[in-house]
């Protein structure tokens, strides 16, 4: 493999350039006519432009990136994530015109895309799972006799979702009806699909994820897993590793789980289990992400491998570079998801130019980002500017050198949720280890940090 494209754009097309020039692979940016200054463009070999702002028109616009691939010869494509990057017909034209396409094979895509069918498929593999429908629900009155029948409040989600779009709690039946049709819309906008299945709400849990790793051999492994409890509209805002919540004996289950239902289901490169885990210690399934995950930083941190470069090789056909003997999970890692939004107005985005932009540095701190002072967060995509990621040889130090971190990172020019950031890590309740995912939402920061 010698030329990569990176068919995405933002802080990880960054984090592939760099992980290809480590490799000495060249890398190929694509970018929309908003991204045309951005920091992707300037690193990367070459870099092309796909189409206009509007991400259907580029980002996700197939033909356009196939054009950019077989123009530059490149051998390969990294979706990245979001975008296209669990798109089964993506992957499958990628393979069409001869191009690898850096994570799992079509079909696994498929399996995976939808969620209500693969929550029905792990339920019959004897994977716990939470009570509800058995696939996609046909119309709102069949969603009323299910809600009923598992009892409220019930979490109505999209079957071809992800990112917490194509969700809404509904405990009632007067608001499942009225949450039915936004939760369709938002899920036919978001995926092209507007199938919803239903789910018991789960109060109080916390949200646990399982990072695995499977070879054309079908050798997998477990790489630890992750916290993503700190979570606001069902979008996850800190992430650490390993947890600070779960037993010993939990934390093995959730690995063995992860990687047998990886391996039995044919699932090859780097991919995510989540599960939901109730107050009694006790863990339900409820999707994989087929692709790299934003929060992938902290388990690198942990366990020292580069999983980047490791998609890249498992998709060259490579064995994998560690054994699960060889995996040690040292020390403890906290990433936070610098956004451009204002917590103050629920959350809502902001943009501008950063006339400053004086990022933190020091022992255990790492940053992820495709931001400058000079650059205009644009109003097309998502609001991450950055990711700060802080390591120590525990939670104590880690949580401590994030403090550091926050209070030096200083941005201008736009809103950022680095003040709720604060807050929540100063709050008792996160400093125990006792958030749920819900605890954002309901009780809101400035509750939380008093």
């Amino acid at each position: 493999m010698e030329k990569v494209l990176i068919a995405n754009r933002g802080e990880i097309a960054v984090r592939i350039i760099r992980a290809c020039r480590e490799l000495s692979i060249q890398s190929v940016a694509v970018y929309s006519e908003a991204d045309a200054h951005s920091l992707p463009v300037h690193l990367a070999d070459e870099a092309i432009c796909i189409g206009p702002a509007n991400a259907r028109e580029s980002y996700m616009n197939i033909p356009a990136i196939m054009s950019a691939a077989l123009l530059s010869g490149a051998q390969a494509i990294h979706p990245g994530y979001g975008f296209l990057s669990e798109n089964a017909d993506f992957a499958e034209v990628c393979k069409d015109h001869g191009l690898t396409f850096i994570g799992p094979p079509p079909e696994v895509l498929r399996l995976f895309h939808d969620k209500a069918q693969t929550r029905t498929d792990m339920k019959r593999a004897g994977m716990p799972v939470i009570p509800g429908s058995d696939g996609p629900v046909r119309n709102v009155a069949e969603a009323l006799r299910i809600a009923e029948a598992i009892g409220y409040p019930v979490m109505l989600k999209a079957k071809a979702g992800g990112g917490g779009r194509g969700m809404r709690k509904a405990t009632s039946p007067s608001e499942l009806q009225r949450l039915w049709p936004q939760a369709a819309s938002e899920a036919r906008a978001s995926f092209g699909d507007d199938g919803i299945y239903v789910e018991r709400c789960l109060e109080g849990v916390r949200h646990v994820e399982a990072q695995i790793a499977v070879d054309e051999s079908g050798r997998g492994i477990c790489l630890g897993e992750r916290e993503c409890s700190i979570q606001r509209r069902n979008q996850k805002m800190i992430e650490e590793a390993p947890s600070a919540s779960i037993s010993e004996s939990l934390r093995q289950d959730i690995a063995k789980l992860a990687v047998d239902a990886a391996v039995r289901s044919g699932y090859r490169n780097v991919g995510t289990f989540e599960f939901l885990v109730d107050a009694q210690n006790k863990a339900y399934f409820i999707e994989v992400n087929s692709r790299i995950q934003v929060e992938h930083t902290v388990t690198e941190m942990t366990t020292g491998m580069d999983l980047v470069k490791e998609q890249i090789a498992l998709a060259s056909g490579e064995l994998l570079s560690m054994s699960e003997e060889q995996i040690w999970v040292r020390g403890h890692a906290i990433e936070c998801r610098i956004n451009a939004e204002d917590a103050e107005a629920n959350f809502a985005p902001s943009t501008g130019v950063l006339t400053s932009w004086l990022p933190p540095a020091g022992p255990g701190i790492r940053l992820d980002s495709h931001c400058f002072q000079g650059y205009e967060v644009p109003p097309y995509y998502d609001s991450l500017l950055a990711k700060v990621i802080a390591w120590g040889r525990d939670r104590h130090e880690a949580v401590a050198r994030m403090q550091r971190a926050l209070d030096e990172f200083t941005i201008v020019g736009v809103t950022t949720n680095i003040p709720a950031h604060k807050k929540i890590l100063a709050s008792d309740l996160f400093r125990s280890g006792q958030v749920t995912t819900h605890l954002i939402d309901t009780v809101g920061v400035d509750a939380l940090a008093g």
